[in-house]
């Protein structure tokens, strides 16, 4: 497992120190462990999820401008787990419905010891934060109108929507709201991972 990591941050211009390498398989053993119990992801071999969520997730990480970062819908952490453990001077909030989930996401908090996660139960237009973020993430949302439409009051300013879908998503960039404007589509390389995938970048129009 750690030879295919490696292999796989090697394909990529990510540095992640040999600690945060430790602790990157660890929430693979973790997520391995109670996948059965809380059904977490569908993807079921160890291995696998090292290209399909973990690499998946850091790719993002050369992207994130300032310092708070919320994951809406963030499942069994996904992305914010790992881009969290790589970027220790950053944080980020973890919010999902699920009582599972977040359940599963404290445990990992605590077990590897990341105090730059704060995982919050709570459905994504009932969250009212006392700070707002530098970035909104979300890897899992069904649309991106409905993800600028429910995360509207999570943004600071001059923050960023910071979505990661698969192909570009055409249809759906030419209905967003006239108070939204793209800012970046950036192609995003999986190593050995098939599929596209893009981070789409949304600011407000006013900035």
């Amino acid at each position: 497992m750690h030879d295919k990591l490696q292999r796989l941050l090697g394909k990529t211009e990510l540095s992640v120190t040999p600690e945060q390498t430790d602790k990157l398989l660890a929430l693979v053993a973790l997520l391995d462990k109670w996948n059965k119990a809380f059904n977490l992801t569908s993807v079921r071999d160890p291995e696998a999820m090292l290209g399909r969520h973990i690499v998946d997730s850091l790719v993002v990480s050369p992207y994130l401008q300032g310092r708070r970062f919320i994951d809406v819908g963030t499942g069994p952490g996904l992305p914010g787990l790992p881009l969290a453990i790589i970027n220790p001077d950053k944080q980020f909030v973890l919010l999902d419905s699920l009582g599972k989930r977040i359940r599963f996401i404290r445990m990992v908090v605590h077990q590897l010891g990341l105090t730059n996660v704060e995982a919050v139960q709570s459905r994504v237009e009932a969250f009212q934060p006392e700070q707002k973020f530098d970035g909104v993430l979300s890897r899992a949302f069904a649309s991106l109108d409905d993800m600028v439409s429910w995360c509207a009051h999570l943004p600071a300013p001059e923050g960023r929507f910071l979505a990661l879908k698969g192909q570009y998503p055409e249809q759906e960039l030419q209905s967003l709201p006239a108070h939204l404007a793209l800012d970046r589509v950036y192609p995003l390389t999986v190593p050995e991972q098939e599929g596209d995938r893009h981070l789409v970048v949304i600011k407000l129009a006013s900035q």
